[in-house]
């Protein structure tokens, strides 16, 4: 999807087709900024053997404890469900760093950061809906036949938008941290680096089922004047 200066490219996280993708739109757009759904301790995750940026068990003063089950949850089904098709997870938005320093181009990092998500997780929601959530997510991996699309490629926008509803309307609490607050956030980032770097391209790297809200929201910032928030973009 295109906006003036922006492009946001929806993707999976662990797709070899997302991965194709963005090495298609960074050689064919030459975008000057890459923005990616990573913050800085995920970004030191995925680009450390030694698993330095992790949360750890020391973090559940930070986090709660339900939010530290939680992010060993995703990070497990992550793993599972990149084993199914061979891709490790995130590798799309590793693509996306490497090619940003090889080429000299501005890296952004959009996302909200990790500790704050999951301690608005922690504080939003109560065990029953958390431990139904990761029930349901780690039946789903294991019983393949479930799954209503190829995990070798990105979800059409149907698929997308059917997903999405099942989880906002059976997991409402968890949808609006995990979704809408975040979608909230690298919007409003987004936008600012588009208003300060006006004349440069600039290419967002993010989760495919953030893609559509995230458009018209950025639009509709666009529309009015500008807000008085402001965001450092660069090595955040």
């Amino acid at each position: 999807m295109e906006y003036r200066n922006l492009t946001l490219l929806g993707t999976s996280h662990i797709a070899q087709q997302s991965i194709d993708a963005v090495k298609k739109a960074i050689e064919n757009g030459k975008p000057d900024i890459i923005a990616i759904e990573l913050d800085e301790k995920r970004l030191k995750t995925i680009l450390s053997s030694k698993k330095s940026g992790r949360i750890r068990l020391r973090d559940i003063r930070k986090i709660g404890i339900k939010g530290y089950l939680f992010s060993l949850l995703g990070e497990w089904v992550e793993r599972k469900l990149g084993e199914q098709v061979g891709v490790k997870p995130g590798t799309e938005m590793l693509t996306a760093v490497k090619l940003a320093k090889q080429q000299g181009k501005i890296l952004a990092l959009i996302d909200q950061p990790i500790e704050i998500t999951l301690r608005r997780l922690n504080n939003a929601i109560g065990w029953k809906e958390k431990l139904q959530f990761g029930w349901d997510i780690i039946k789903n991996v294991f019983k393949r036949e479930k799954v209503s699309f190829d995990l070798h490629t990105v979800p059409d926008e149907k698929i997308i938008k059917e997903l999405t509803q099942r989880v906002k309307k059976d997991y409402p609490r968890v949808y609006h941290v995990l979704v809408e607050e975040r979608n909230e956030y690298m919007v409003k980032k987004l936008v600012t680096i588009m208003r300060e770097e006006n004349e440069k391209k600039i290419l967002a790297v993010i989760g495919a089922g953030h893609e559509k809200e995230m458009i018209s929201m950025i639009k509709e910032l666009l529309e009015v004047p500008a807000f008085s928030y402001s965001f450092s973009y660069e090595d955040e």
